[in-house]
């Protein structure tokens, strides 16, 4: 059926930017302790668990997706923390896809390989694994956590039909040298997909973990076979040697925001305009559906351009908003 005038029209920002996709955090809790993560959260665990009393239940969840489907919301993504730490993740995904049907999810890939079936069964259709390095010794270095149960959850999903997998690697000084070796990997894997994510240094410190991409997108230039323009965010994806790569600099990168259609739902049912702005939280829990739609339609006009501007401009206010301090979180799912 066709939108009519019962729906609300679709959100779009002072900027011109449609709001088509939604990304939820269904925790802050996490079992690995990567070094360039430097949100805490409800601390670590070890197996998965019931949800944690901040957390959204997943009534809660379908409601505020159902709200969002009707200003035009059309896919979701689950993220965290690390979303397998919740044992009811398969109930949240089976009541997100009666009101959206295309969704995906962020994992550390740890706890994956027990559920990928499950998770596909409930509707899941896609599935992001964050994996710096194919060396076990420098993943364990990395993220604190054990490589090969992350490559057994890869091709558990890979064998359940969650594809494509794309593999998410933050590019900083520890990974930076290993990109030719991932890409060589994922080129020979089947229904494998790469995202080269930027290093957030503004956000967590570390400036000497920074490097250069624009060395790395030349370097995939030279060796690209094709090249490919997503729709969202304007990004090119590079095929080199059977790997289709993405580049994901959102960093001093004006072009990246002004191409974002996402909202945020953190873990406690708030509502925010980007990834990397904390202070323009609009809480929902124990709104009517009115208020919840005019709670969408207020973070959505509290948008910026681009967050970047506001990093060393503490006291700069949002048009029809809030002020925009640093951000503080530097988590990239």
């Amino acid at each position: 059926m066709g939108r009519t005038g019962l729906f609300p029209p679709m959100l779009s920002d002072a900027f011109g930017r449609t709001v088509t996709d939604l990304r939820v955090s269904v925790t802050k809790r996490c079992n690995f302790s990567c070094v360039y993560c430097h949100d805490e959260g409800l601390g670590p665990v070890d197996r998965p668990r019931s949800a944690h009393g901040e957390e959204m239940t997943p009534a809660e969840i379908e409601r505020v997706v159902g709200v969002a489907r009707e200003f035009g919301v059309r896919s979701v993504k689950f993220t965290g923390g690390e979303p397998l730490v919740r044992t009811d993740l398969e109930e949240i995904v089976a009541r997100t896809v009666r009101q959206v049907p295309d969704v995906s999810l962020t994992t550390n890939g740890s706890m994956l390989a027990a559920r990928a079936e499950r998770l596909r069964d409930a509707g899941l259709k896609r599935i992001n694994v964050s994996i710096d390095s194919i060396d076990p010794a420098e993943f364990r270095a990395i993220r604190h956590g054990a490589l090969a149960p992350v490559l057994e959850g890869v091709r558990e999903a890979i064998r359940v039909g969650l594809v494509p997998v794309k593999l998410n690697m933050v590019v900083f000084r520890p990974t930076v040298d290993r990109i030719p070796e991932m890409v060589e990997y994922v080129g020979r894997g089947e229904g494998l997909k790469l995202q080269l994510i930027q290093f957030m240094p503004e956000l967590v410190g570390h400036q000497d973990w920074r490097v250069d991409m624009g060395e790395v997108t030349r370097w995939l230039e030279a060796h690209a076979s094709r090249v490919i323009v997503r729709e969202m965010h304007h990004r090119k994806v590079y095929v080199v040697g059977g790997a289709e790569v993405e580049v994901v600099d959102p960093v001093g990168n004006a072009d990246f925001c002004a191409n974002c259609h996402r909202v945020r739902v953190t873990h406690k049912g708030e509502l925010k305009g980007c990834l990397n702005r904390d202070d323009d939280l609009i809480a929902t829990r124990g709104l009517d559906d009115a208020a919840l739609r005019e709670a969408f339609q207020r973070v959505v006009r509290w948008r910026v351009p681009y967050y970047g501007v506001y990093i060393p401009m503490a006291s700069v206010t949002a048009t029809n908003g809030p002020s925009a301090p640093a951000p503080t979180r530097g988590a990239t799912g």
